[in-house]
């Protein structure tokens, strides 16, 4: 059993097949945990510097990028969390395209290293503390 198929197996038979589903799109490549209540993927485990996270809400699954306020977003579909933070939404009968996701994730390894050399003023522009 992967991780990814225990993490789906404690929810719902909808959010399984959407966590499943994502987790196929996203996953090639990268380090793969369960890291708060979400399944998380990083590059040469640097957690602290995720760039992707999958996990269920009541009403559908969500794909989060840790430094998506620097994403492209050409379907407009991310939507605000913390300073940083962007997510996807998928209602739980939502058709998963593994290729619009793998290009979001494509997106956010292309910026990992800006992020990480810069994640403090980015932090505070996306704050508007600059």
């Amino acid at each position: 059993m992967t991780i990814a198929t225990e993490y789906a197996g404690r929810h719902q038979p909808a959010q399984a097949k959407a966590i499943l589903a994502l987790h196929d799109a996203v996953h090639p490549g990268f380090d793969v945990a369960v890291k708060y209540g979400m399944l998380m993927y990083a590059v040469d485990g640097d957690w602290k510097h995720w760039v992707a996270g999958v996990n269920a809400k009541a009403k559908g699954t969500c794909l989060r990028f840790l430094w998506g306020v620097l994403l492209d977003d050409p379907l407009g579909v991310l939507r605000k969390g913390t300073a940083t933070l962007m997510t996807w939404d998928f209602p739980l009968d939502a058709e998963i395209d593994p290729a619009q996701v793998a290009l979001y994730v494509r997106d956010a390894v292309a910026k990992r290293d800006h992020f990480r050399a810069n994640s403090k003023e980015i932090s505070e522009r996306a704050r508007g503390l600059r």
